[in-house]
């Protein structure tokens, strides 16, 4: 019997799947026809486990922060790359979802690394958007800081404008902190809590998304910084974007979901956000 294939042409960032009969197609369609749809969830894992790896090691040293995309041709690099980091998170989402699957927590890593590649490819290339409240917090000086970490909302009536950490001060001030820092390189933290609260926020941002009243651009750039800042707290080491939820499905839902999510806020103003870079019957 023939069987779809996996496609990845020469030069290619990431791949796609291909009919039986050679036509470009996106898994989420795939499993609707296929006769064994789960055998392609986790080939599909694997795929896109191999091209974290082939992604990293052609564009490492900007990813990481290293330097800045030389030319043209890497800034064409990075938008290829990112864009097929979250197609492909988006048709694994879309394909669970239709075939009513369980998301593992192997998906969740390897999702959630693909979603930090993401936001390192459109970082050098300016397309992220700004953090809930960025530019209206205080700065942080030199030296030790008394204070109390706070999840604090955007806008309490509209989730979707998103929430982050921040460190009050004992003098009023209001200082931009992240998830790492306070499980990390704080004290008196309660870290199982820190956590919990931050898993329910981007809940809550998810939630609140089947709604008319919502910016695309704000929500995105929202749920971007809320799980970006999520994935940086649970990597494997301090330089490592290999993310870590072992034993902890319920983490590996939250990340599928939100990275899908993500992928399809920005679809509304990046129409090729879901296209396969060839004829693909959608």
């Amino acid at each position: 019997m023939t069987r779809p294939v996996i496609v990845q042409d020469e030069g290619q960032i990431g791949f796609h799947w291909s009919t039986p009969t050679g036509v470009p197609v996106r898994l989420d369609a795939l499993v609707k026809t296929d006769d064994e749809p789960r055998r392609l969830l986790p080939t599909h894992l694997e795929a896109l486990d191999d091209a974290l790896i082939i992604a990293a090691g052609r564009f490492g040293e900007i990813l990481g922060g290293g330097r800045g995309p030389a030319d043209d041709a890497e800034r064409t690099g990075l938008r290829e790359l990112h864009r097929a980091m979250d197609r492909l998170s988006w048709e694994y989402h879309a394909a669970v979802e239709s075939m009513g699957a369980v998301i593992s927590t192997r998906a969740g890593q390897i999702l959630g690394t693909a979603f930090l590649m993401s936001v390192m490819a459109r970082r050098p290339l300016s397309l992220l958007g700004p953090a809930p409240f960025e530019g209206e917090l205080d700065e942080p000086g030199i030296g030790v800081v008394a204070g109390y970490g706070d999840l604090v909302w955007v806008d309490g009536d509209r989730p979707w404008r998103g929430a982050r950490w921040v460190v009050r001060t004992e003098d009023g001030r209001r200082l931009p902190a992240t998830l790492s820092m306070l499980l990390f390189d704080s004290s008196g933290v309660q870290k199982d809590a820190a956590r919990d609260e931050h898993r329910a926020a981007i809940g809550e941002v998810l939630a609140a998304l089947p709604t008319d009243d919502l910016d695309a651009m704000t929500a995105a750039s929202a749920l971007d910084w809320m799980l970006y800042d999520w994935l940086m707290a649970h990597r494997d080491g301090p330089d490592s974007a290999a993310v870590d939820v072992k034993d902890r499905p319920d983490d590996a839902v939250m990340i599928v979901r939100a990275a899908a999510a993500s992928t399809e806020l920005r679809a509304r103003f990046d129409p090729e956000l879901l296209r396969i870079p060839a004829r693909c019957p959608a």
